[in-house]
C-alpha cells in the first residue's frame, strides 16, 4: 500500500511523521512524505521517499523579543505570509499526489490535501499532532491560551473559529477550481467530514491528554509517533566529554522558533547555577555551558536534569518520554495547551509564558524543576507509562480499513 503523508510546517511537524513512516516501512507499507526541502534528509533518513513542498516556514515561527507582544501590523503580516506559504504547500501537495498514492495522511494545517484526495478518489485520513476539533474540554488552540472559557464557551468559540476564515481557505478553493471539483469552502468541507464521521488520528497519548468525552467516534488517540535517530548519527566528542564531566545539565532550546538569544540563555543558566546545554545558538564558550546544533532529543533529553523549551507538541513529547522535569515557555498556538498539561500532571512547575518572560522568572522555574523531587518522580512515572504504548498499531488499522 502506498501511503502519502502531507506534512507542511516545521521540523516538529515532520519528525513524528518520519518516525511513523519508518515503522510503517518495516510493516511493508510504501511511504512518501511531502515536506519542505529543509527536511528532506530527515525524511529520507527514515527510509521514506521525499516529495518537496515549496516554501519555508521557519521565519514565520520567530516571535518578538521575550516579554513583548506582537503588534497588530505584525499579526497582519504574519497571516499574509502564512497564506502565501499555504498556497505553495497546496501546490506541492497536488504534485505529490500526482506521483501516486493509495491513502493520504494529512496533518492539521493541510486541509487542501482532502480536496486533492477527493479529486483523485483517494481515501484521506487526518493525522494531527494537536487537538483542533471544537470541544467542551479545551479552548481553541489557535488562540494560544490554555485558559478554559467554560464548557459551553470552549465549544462555541471552537465552532466559530472552525467556521471562520483561515490562511488555507484560498489555497483549498484554488485547488478545487484547478481540479474541476464543485465549489465548496474549506469550512463546509470540514463540516461534511464531521457529518460523515471521517477518521482523524491524533499522534499523542491519552496518558497525557485524555480523550474528550464529546469527541465523535471517528476521532482517535493513536499514541505518540516517536521520531527516529538518523542512521549513523553520533554526538561530537566535545558534547560527550561535557556530559561526562559533571552533574546532569539543563537543556535550554526553542526549536525552529529560535526564540532566545545566547546572552539571554547564558544569563538564565548562570542565575540558576546549573550546567547547561544551549540549542539554537552558536559559539558559546563558558564554564559549565555548551552550545549545540541539531542533536536528537531522544538521545539528549534522558541525560538532562531538566529540559526548558517552548512546549511544541514534539519537544514536549520528547521531554515526557525522557522522564525528566520540564520547564515550559509557551509562545503560541498549541504550546500553552501542552505546557499546562505537563504542569497539571506534576512533571514540572507552572509554565512561564513567553510574553511574561524574564531571566529571573526562568531561572527561578529551573531551580524549582531541579530541586523539587516530586517533579522528577512524576516525570519518570509518565515515561514508564508511555513506554508501554504503541502509536503505530492504530494507524495500521486505519490505513487498512481505508483501503478496503
Amino acid at each position: 500500500m502506498r501511503v502519502l503523508m502531507i506534512a507542511p510546517g516545521t521540523r516538529g511537524d515532520v519528525a513524528p511523521m518520519a518516525g511513523l513512516g519508518s515503522r510503517l516501512k518495516t510493516l511493508g507499507f510504501d511511504v512518501a512524505i511531502a515536506a519542505n526541502a529543509a527536511y528532506g534528509p530527515l525524511v529520507t533518513g527514515a527510509g521514506c521517499d521525499h516529495h518537496e513542498l515549496p516554501g519555508d516556514m521557519s521565519h514565520l515561527v520567530n516571535p518578538a523579543e521575550p516579554g513583548k507582544k506582537a503588534t497588530g501590523s505584525d499579526l497582519r503580516r504574519y497571516m499574509r505570509e502564512l497564506g502565501d506559504y499555504m498556497d505553495l504547500a497546496a501546490t506541492g501537495t497536488l504534485a505529490a499526489a500526482e506521483a501516486g498514492a493509495d491513502v493520504i495522511l494529512a496533518n492539521a494545517i493541510a486541509p487542501y490535501a482532502y480536496d486533492v484526495a477527493e479529486a483523485y478518489g483517494i481515501p484521506a485520513i487526518g493525522a494531527h499532532l494537536q487537538p483542533i476539533e471544537p470541544s467542551t474540554a479545551y479552548p481553541p488552540v489557535v488562540l494560544g491560551t490554555a485558559r478554559s472559557l467554560g464548557s459551553a464557551g470552549n465549544k462555541l468559540l471552537g465552532s466559530l473559529i472552525s467556521a471562520g476564515k483561515a490562511p488555507y481557505d484560498a489555497p483549498s478553493a484554488r485547488i478545487r477550481l484547478l481540479l474541476g471539483l464543485p465549489q465548496r469552502t474549506r469550512a463546509a468541507s470540514e463540516r461534511a467530514r464531521r457529518r460523515a464521521n471521517a477518521p482523524v488520528l491524533h499522534g499523542f497519548s491519552s496518558t497525557i491528554f485524555p480523550r474528550p468525552t464529546d469527541w465523535r467516534s471517528g476521532l482517535a488517540l493513536a499514541g505518540y509517533w516517536w521520531p527516529q535517530i538518523e542512521p549513523g548519527w553520533q554526538p561530537s566528542a566535545e558534547l560527550r566529554d561535557f556530559l561526562s564531566d559533571g552533574p546532569p545539565p539543563v537543556f535550554i532550546g526553542f526549536g525552529s522558533s529560535e526564540a532566545l538569544e545566547a546572552d539571554f540563555m547564558l544569563d538564565v543558566a548562570r542565575r540558576a547555577g546549573v550546567r547547561a546545554v544551549l540549542q539554537g545558538v552558536d559559539g558559546v564558550s563558558d564554564p559549565g555551558i555548551i552550545s549545540v546544533g541539531s542533536v536528537p532529543h531522544e538521545w539528549l533529553f534522558p541525560q538532562m536534569a531538566a529540559v526548558v523549551h517552548h512546549a511544541g507538541a514534539g519537544t514536549a513529547a520528547a521531554g515526557l518520554r525522557a522522564g525528566v522535569p520540564t520547564v515550559s515557555v509557551p509562545i503560541y498556538t498549541d504550546q500553552p495547551l501542552w505546557s499546562t498539561r505537563i504542569a497539571s500532571l506534576g512533571a514540572g512547575p507552572q509554565p512561564v509564558p513567553y510574553k511574561m518572560l524574564t531571566t529571573e522568572r526562568l531561572a527561578d522555574a529551573i531551580t524549582q524543576a531541579t530541586t523539587t523531587s516530586s517533579y522528577a518522580a512524576r516525570a519518570q512515572q509518565l515515561a514508564a507509562a508511555l513506554a508501554t504504548e504503541d502509536g503505530t498499531a492504530p494507524v495500521v488499522a486505519a490505513l487498512r480499513a481505508a483501503a478496503r
